[in-house]
């Protein structure tokens, strides 16, 4: 029997155009003067990434809270970093994890400080009772839709129909006098950096039937092996993987972990799908895939 050859650590180019980003962009900008500000929902290992870059000029106008989801298994010092990026470019940042809730009992407070200004308008019309509306956005599979039942409690969607609000509309009451707009179509990135895809696939937001997984794989242990080569070798019990190439990494994995075939040789499609599993799932520790641009002067 002929030995299975190993996989090649070549980088794969990664694309995804939905054809229906101009008609979303149409939609939002109606809704937009429907809201008092934007929740924009990002995933804590990709910040970047799992952003559309077309959310910027959209909200322009609006002040914004940013959600830095799934931030219990992202490296906390970079989320920190994150966080302080988000806040010099004007916009309230919260590191949480949106399915289990945790980080969202500051939401309502940190909206009320974002619209401090706007709150003290109404009040002093005389309309101090009135909710604050919020448009939630976000990319694909970034947990939108986690946060939005978690803020709702499992409520229904209610379709407004009220004066200077658009029949069809869902929205979601949730605590603290807020109004919640889900966003009226969907975001997409756009993968004008292979990197952006690579990225995303990584995390599973691209699916991976449309990936090579031992190339990805391969990527990923790429950059494991250059950033956070301990969690390697504290997952899976290396003495160390210093000096060594990503499928040299995976091969040690794989007989570590039993992954072969008949006559002890490598399982490469079997690791690769348990390594990336268990990447995605957190096993592998806290990690951040990319970090924010440094401060103008440093």
């Amino acid at each position: 029997m002929r030995e299975p050859d190993a996989p090649k650590a070549a980088a794969q180019d990664i694309h995804w155009y939905p054809g229906h980003m101009a008609k979303t962009r149409r939609r939002m900008e109606e809704c937009m003067k429907l809201v008092d500000g934007v929740v924009e929902i990002i995933d804590a290992r990709i910040p970047q990434s799992s952003r559309n870059p077309e959310i910027d000029a959209l909200t322009a106008h609006r002040p914004r809270i940013v959600l830095l989801n799934k931030a219990d298994i992202a490296d906390s010092a970079a989320t920190a970093r994150w966080i302080e990026y988000f806040t010099r470019q004007g916009a309230k940042a919260i590191a949480c994890d949106c399915k289990t809730g945790r980080g969202l009992n500051r939401f309502a407070e940190e909206v009320r400080a974002l619209l401090a200004d706007r709150i003290a308008v109404w009040k002093a019309k005389g309309m101090g009772g009135r909710s604050i509306r919020l448009m939630v956005v976000g990319i694909p599979n970034v947990g939108k839709s986690s946060f939005i039942n978690r803020m709702a409690k499992g409520g229904k969607a209610k379709v407004a129909d009220r004066p200077g609000v658009t029949r069809g509309n869902q929205w979601f009451t949730v605590a603290g006098g807020v109004e919640l707009l889900d966003t009226p179509g969907v975001l997409w990135p756009k993968f004008e950096d292979p990197e952006v895809g690579r990225r995303l696939a990584f995390t599973g937001a691209v699916k991976d039937a449309v990936v090579d997984i031992e190339t990805l794989c391969l990527d990923l242990l790429g950059f494991m092996l250059e950033r956070y080569p301990e969690r390697l070798c504290e997952r899976y019990k290396l003495d160390s993987v210093e000096g060594l190439s990503p499928v040299e990494a995976m091969e040690r994995i794989a007989a570590r972990r039993g992954m072969l075939l008949r006559g002890g040789d490598i399982d490469y499609e079997r690791v690769s799908v348990m390594l990336m599993d268990e990447y995605r799932a957190g096993r592998l520790g806290r990690i951040t895939l990319e970090l924010p641009p440094a401060p103008a002067g440093e």
